[in-house]
């Protein structure tokens, strides 16, 4: 199981090192949580990130400067400020998925027809399994 976690990182990894290139993991990882929480504030990007909120602070302005994202006043309390992805930082997170997609396409294109049919289902089994811990720890810590 640890060689074949180890392999899909691998394969994993290599997507996300081209797009590493022109950020850092830290900013990659900060485009992905504004993507899934579109108008986070920044406070919740650092609570997200596990960072204090100057240093979130610190890689928005980096990821502004970039042109991957922009910071939008909020409309009740013009103090509070909504993160966003721009349509450069849209095209990033894509680029990677389409590249992560090509590399995973490429060990399964070698693999028996039989075999990724094994694959398919015990993915979607370990899914199942892993949401339900998931679930279950959050639900201890609450």
């Amino acid at each position: 199981m640890d060689a074949a976690a180890e392999a899909l990182l691998s394969v994993w990894d290599s997507a996300r090192e081209r797009a590493t290139s022109r950020l850092s993991g830290s900013q990659l990882r900060a485009l992905i949580v504004v993507e899934q929480y579109d108008g986070i504030n920044l406070r919740g990007l650092a609570e997200s990130m596990g960072m204090i909120l100057s240093s979130a602070s610190r890689l928005c302005d980096r990821l502004v400067a970039a042109g991957v994202l922009e910071r939008v006043p909020g409309r009740a309390d013009r103090r509070e400020i909504s993160l966003h992805l721009t349509p450069g930082g849209e095209a990033l997170l894509a680029e990677l998925r389409d590249d992560r997609r090509e590399r995973l396409a490429a060990v399964l294109d070698a693999m028996t027809s039989g075999a990724q049919q094994a694959l398919l289902h015990g993915l979607r089994e370990f899914d199942v399994a892993a949401r339900a811990e998931i679930a279950e720890a959050e639900a201890r810590s609450a």
